[in-house]
């Protein structure tokens, strides 16, 4: 991939040169020139495979631009250390064998002199190397069972399908850095949805830009003659403006080769994320593109995939608009599983103005007929707002193409936009939620509504059954259940609670360092709520401490609870994923104990068990 590179600069001019010693470069692999307080020119060993280059997150962003024999190929931007190294990334230069390969960087630091610029810890410590060390990652939040990067910045889920008995997720990424940035296609497989693999980098920054959120679709039919085996991807490409481009995939989705005549869909707005599908009624691919800033979704239509028709626009003045519109996906589901009665879904992610501040998920119950979406209205003729979940951390929510027996699994970012930079976490940030199926219902009101429980596979995780208890009651002192000791006391949590006579149940997780979430069951309001504002590190942002709420859509005064409890997140699902509800934790040292207990009088645990998790 090649980019138009006007600042390039003469990387000889002799008098503009100045050499480290020597000796301080021996057995580096690279050779370091000054040539001016805020401009360095590295020369890197032939056939090196890495660059390890040192991060300092609190730095601006330095501009490297990577020439290969002499011509510009492409730029990346990393915050090169200056005093101290809080974690290295490695450079990928395994694509230039046989090339001289020379890094061309700006420094923003405001250097007096070169001598000054000199003593920056990044030209002391960077290196080439032939591997870089898993091990050198930070553990202490990392999660057990949910997918996270082995390095570098994660945020939306997007492009993800299943073929040939392997899950594709690919994700928004910057490998040089734990910082938004250099957004580029991560990928990684897997057979179960719960062991991830990762894999090359699939879709790179080109002269477009940057590599946004898109979708993946398998052409069985060839309709864009890229072969019948073919894997299609539409993405955005973010530079001073936002276009859709193209990629396909003849190798089950490991690499892409970008269309020549890219962009396919140019617009005078921002636009982007497109989420695109086969429509067996109409014989036409649908896509769903986010009118992002007009906080609507544009409808368009296609024969090929190549050309698109704008056909319809949904979404102005409904539901959530306190913040910009992304990451769409539509599909169609049976309500109550009835095959002969199905409606359709449109996911609309919103940032910010979720219900408890930040990005979150909202969804729409309607009708398409293949260029219109028609949202259903409720019992007083409006178009209600309805939230996929009620916790601060599920985002940028779409679910995999192709997924076999009519499946419709589901992905979300675990963050908030609020907050996702500054998490406690260094060398990594950000994780996946735990896969979901969606599925609808209809509520106690009649009205029909999303929900959302956890895939089969993870059934699978269960190890032995650390604490169980029967049929008993409770009382405002409770009682208490120790969690498991081995894997960082990671956890699932099955509960039966009955609070028929109008008392709350309580549910807390704690710790002997004093952190504890509570989460409360109120059967006189239908409620079930998660108090964060305790439960260990909170300080990193004024938007983390937090209570969230969620309705439970019975009327019954009882409810179920599924828990999951991983190093840095609680996920809580009630009545098979009825009301959800995702939210980070960072406990001091992992939670211990589980009380259940009626704060205001009797209630009762019909059933409790808590398993440990593989």
């Amino acid at each position: 991939m090649k980019i138009d590179h006007t600042d390039f600069r003469n990387l000889f001019a002799a008098a503009a040169l100045t050499l480290l010693p020597a000796a301080a470069l021996a057995g580096d692999g690279v050779e370091i020139m000054h040539l001016s307080p805020d401009n360095t020119l590295v020369r890197v060993e032939k056939d090196a495979r890495l660059v390890l280059l040192p991060v300092q997150e609190s730095n601006p962003d330095a501009r490297i631009d990577i020439i290969v024999d002499g011509k510009a190929d492409r730029t990346i931007n990393v915050r090169l250390a200056t005093a101290k190294t809080d974690y290295t990334v490695p450079l990928d230069l395994s694509s230039y064998k046989g090339k001289d390969v020379v890094l061309d960087i700006l420094t923003p630091q405001g250097r007096g002199s070169v001598g000054e610029a000199k003593d920056d810890i990044c030209w002391t410590e960077m290196r080439t190397a032939d591997e870089f060390n898993p091990a050198d990652t930070e553990t202490k939040y990392r999660p057990l069972f949910h997918h996270t990067p082995l390095y570098g910045w994660m945020n939306d889920p997007n492009g993800m399908f299943y073929k040939d008995g392997v899950w594709n997720l690919y994700y928004q990424y910057n490998p040089y850095g734990s910082k938004w940035q250099n957004m580029t296609w991560g990928h990684a497989t897997s057979k179960d949805l719960i062991h991830w693999e990762q894999q090359p980098l699939a879709i790179l920054p080109d002269g477009f830009g940057m590599i946004f959120s898109g979708s993946c679709a398998l052409d069985p039919q060839n309709t864009a003659g890229f072969g019948s085996d073919a894997v299609v991807a539409l993405y955005t490409s973010a530079n001073r403006n936002q276009i859709q481009s193209m990629a396909h995939s003849n190798d089950g989705g490991m690499t892409f080769e970008k269309l020549p005549a890219n962009p396919v869909i140019t617009l005078d707005s921002e636009a982007r994320d497109p989420n695109m599908f086969r429509n067996p009624e109409t014989q036409e691919w649908n896509l769903v593109l986010a009118h992002a800033l007009e906080h609507e979704m544009l409808f368009f239509t296609s024969p090929d995939l190549k050309t698109w028709t704008l056909a319809s626009s949904f979404g102005k003045g409904l539901g959530a608009q306190d913040g910009v519109w992304e990451c769409p996906d539509l599909f169609k589901l049976p309500v109550d599983g009835n095959r002969d009665n199905q409606k359709w879904v449109l996911l609309v992610n919103l940032n910010p103005g979720g219900p408890f501040g930040g990005s979150a998920a909202q969804y729409f119950i309607g009708d398409w007929d293949g260029h219109t979406f028609t949202a259903d209205k409720d019992a007083k003729g409006n178009v209600p707002t309805k939230w996929l979940d009620y916790g601060k951390d599920n985002y940028a929510t779409v679910t995999f193409s192709d997924a076999p027996d009519n499946r419709r699994t589901a992905l979300g970012w675990m963050s908030n936009w609020q907050y996702a930079a500054d998490v406690p976490t260094m060398q990594y940030r950000s994780a996946n939620t735990l896969p979901r199926e969606l599925k609808l219902f209809t509520g106690a009101d009649g009205d029909i509504l999303l929900a959302s429980e956890p895939s089969p596979e993870l059934l699978s995780l269960r190890g032995k059954t650390v604490a169980k208890c029967g049929k008993s009651s409770l009382s405002k002192k409770g009682k208490t259940f120790r969690l498991p000791t081995e894997n960082s006391g990671v956890c699932e949590i099955l509960a039966e609670l009955d609070g028929s006579n109008g008392n709350p149940v309580e549910l807390t997780l704690s710790n002997a360092a004093g952190n504890k979430v509570t989460m409360v069951y109120d059967p006189k309001e239908h409620t079930v709520s998660m108090d964060r504002t305790r439960s260990g590190v909170t300080d990193f942002s004024d938007n983390f401490p937090a209570v969230t709420l969620a309705p439970t859509f019975e009327k019954s005064g009882r409810l179920s609870l599924r828990i999951f409890v991983d190093r840095s997140s609680i996920e809580l699902f009630a009545d098979g994923g009825r009301a959800v509800m995702t939210n980070l934790v960072f406990p001091e040292q992992p939670y211990t104990t589980l009380t259940v207990s009626a704060p205001k009088g009797k209630a009762a645990l019909k059933d409790l068990k808590i398993f440990s998790l593989k």
